[in-house]
């Protein structure tokens, strides 16, 4: 839990650090991140063309994986799997932040850096450095 609390300090330090000294916030989005964000679709992009489906990680019958971005930069991940139990929900919790149009998670020791590529009041698009692309839609 200490170095949990530790790692947290130090995300948000950098993050306060990072948007205190920076005068470029140009395409910076200010609508709010926090919240519960329900996944939507999936995709890729490839020679600059967007493919998208719908999130196949979503079970039939099930409420959709999410992830919770709270305000004190926490994130709980949500996965439904009727696997073993219908609907039975796994979470797993880890930190984020925010640096201009990034978006970065740390959860189970697992980094994820991801633009964002459009955020409104209902819908967030993000896209990692390989072109990868979630959609998610506000819960």
């Amino acid at each position: 839990m200490k170095n949990r609390n530790i790692i947290l300090a130090l995300v948000l330090s950098i993050g306060l650090f990072t948007t205190s000294c920076s005068d470029e916030n140009e395409g910076e989005t200010l609508a709010p991140l926090s919240g519960k964000w329900d996944i939507k679709q999936v995709g890729t992009t490839v020679g600059g063309t967007e493919t998208l489906i719908d999130a196949p990680q979503n079970q039939s019958g099930c409420d959709k994986d999410y992830m919770d971005l709270k305000i004190d930069n926490t994130v709980i991940e949500g996965d439904y799997d009727s696997s073993v139990t219908p609907c039975a929900l796994t979470t797993d919790d880890g930190i984020y932040s925010r640096s201009h149009n990034n978006l970065t998670r740390v959860v189970d020791g697992v980094t994820k850096v991801q633009d964002i590529v459009h955020l409104t009041l209902s819908e967030l698009k993000l896209k990692d450095a390989s072109g990868n692309i979630e959609i998610y839609i506000r819960h």
